[in-house]
């Protein structure tokens, strides 16, 4: 008999996605299989509000007009380089990269604040058509981000405001590598200024203005701490 963790969620018949480690289990036999697919869960994290945003008008500090094209190719790097793409299930920038994700023909999981879909939809007035799964958390927008950015071994922070900043501080205070997209705009552009004079440095985050090579940099840096996480144990 199989116990499934409140992290893990039927994706398919006979299919298990665990969002802890990242497993797809296929337990269509009796037994426990053995054959399953590991792949890295990388978080994208932006404004949800620049749908609102003229490309000849945005906001000052905030995204920058080549953010949304800039964010579908981070989506679709996420997947073209063997990741899966992790987002707050949301409009904005993490639906851009969720539509860049599904255009790589790769899997977008949303984790949502609402408890339910009808709440999603109803309530927070949030997509559902890019996302391959929704994790419904119930708890609300600081409670998703917590559990978003602790379920993803990365995050990449595309532009932003306030949200973004506190998905990318769980992320930092975490210790896991976090992506920064230069030159997207918003809080983006404004964590490197954050460290000038910090006392703890940024070890483990990576700040670069292309997208593949940003993915490409923060897999190599997930791939590091996964193999030192796991020396000297049989997986």
């Amino acid at each position: 008999m199989f116990r499934f963790s409140c992290a893990c969620r039927l994706v398919s018949a006979g299919a298990l996605f665990c969002f802890s480690c990242g497993f797809w289990y296929n337990f269509s036999m009796k037994q426990k299989s053995t054959d399953y697919i590991k792949k890295y869960k990388i978080c994208v994290s932006g404004s949800a509000a620049f749908d609102n945003c003229a490309p000849d008008r945005c906001l000052p500090g905030h995204c920058t007009p080549q953010a949304k094209e800039l964010a579908k190719e981070v989506g679709r790097q996420i997947i073209k380089q063997g990741a899966i793409l992790l987002t707050g299930a949301t409009t904005g920038i993490p639906y851009w990269a969720a539509v860049g994700a599904n255009e790589a023909g790769g899997v977008s999981i949303g984790f949502s604040p609402a408890s339910t879909e009808k709440e999603h939809v109803k309530v927070y007035r949030l997509p559902t058509d890019m996302f391959d799964v929704i994790v419904y958390t119930g708890f609300g927008y600081a409670g998703r981000n917590l559990i978003l950015t602790r379920a993803a071994d990365a995050v990449i922070v595309i532009c932003g405001r306030m949200g973004t900043l506190n998905e990318f501080t769980v992320a930092f205070e975490d210790k896991k590598p976090v992506g920064v997209l230069e030159g997207s705009g918003g809080t983006a552009d404004k964590i490197d200024y954050l460290f000038k004079g910090g006392y703890r440095g940024k070890k483990k985050i990576i700040i670069n203005s292309d997208p593949a090579t940003l993915v490409r940099k923060l897999i190599k840096m997930i791939k590091k701490e996964k193999e030192n996480n796991h020396k000297g144990r049989k997986l």
